[in-house]
């Protein structure tokens, strides 16, 4: 009787603990479905902040101002030599739209003429905050050894206008979830005037890419 007492009592024991199991891998499979819903409603939370609200727009850049602050030239007759120097000054603007800063690389602002670089000068790096702009002031100075090779030169000064382009490239990122690169272009085509020293015409053209 006692060995049968002791059986019956070691089959409820382990009736009770088999009972106990499957309550314990519910219990477990319901917080793994609990934590995965979670980690899934914040990434799509996440998704549709990035997408809406801080969806990456375009940095917009403007051109305040273009100044022709220096213009010599001179004409030898006697060895057809033309002498010039110039210098233009340009006020850029960077708009950053974004919620986040915008980070931009050391990039270059360039003059050219007919095509050709006559001239450059650097932008250093720098970061733009969110929904802040930035000016940029940059002084171009016309290298005359570059400008003085092209044929073309002779003609234009005998006319009277001097076609010149500043052309300025911005390269950075804006980080929203993650890392997005934006290029902006600048490009202005201005005309000047070799009597009055005047940028008497004056076309800029805007593009950014994501």
């Amino acid at each position: 009787m006692e060995v049968d007492s002791s059986k019956q009592e070691e089959n409820k024991m382990m009736m009770a603990q088999h009972d106990r199991n499957p309550s314990k891998k519910r219990r477990r499979r319901t917080i793994c479905l609990v934590v995965i819903s979670v980690i899934l409603a914040i990434a799509l939370l996440f998704t549709i902040l990035g997408l809406t609200v801080f969806k990456a727009k375009r940095p917009v850049t403007t051109v305040n101002s273009v100044a022709l602050t220096d213009l010599d030239f001179s004409f030898d007759i006697a060895r057809l030599k033309i002498y010039l120097n110039a210098t233009v000054d340009t006020s850029i603007a960077v708009k950053n739209p974004n919620r986040v800063g915008f980070k931009y690389k050391n990039s270059t602002a360039f003059l050219r003429y007919r095509g050709d670089v006559v001239g450059e000068v650097p932008i250093p790096a720098g970061k733009i905050g969110a929904r802040d702009s930035k000016t940029l002031n940059l002084t171009l100075t016309l290298m005359a050894d570059r400008v003085l090779s092209n044929s073309n030169l002779y003609s234009d000064i005998m006319s009277g206008t001097l076609p010149l382009q500043t052309y300025t490239r911005i390269a950075g990122k804006v980080r929203i979830l993650f890392n997005i690169h934006v290029v902006s272009y600048t490009t202005c085509d201005l005309e000047i005037n070799t009597s009055s020293r005047n940028v008497t015409k004056q076309q800029c053209h805007y593009k950014t890419k994501l």
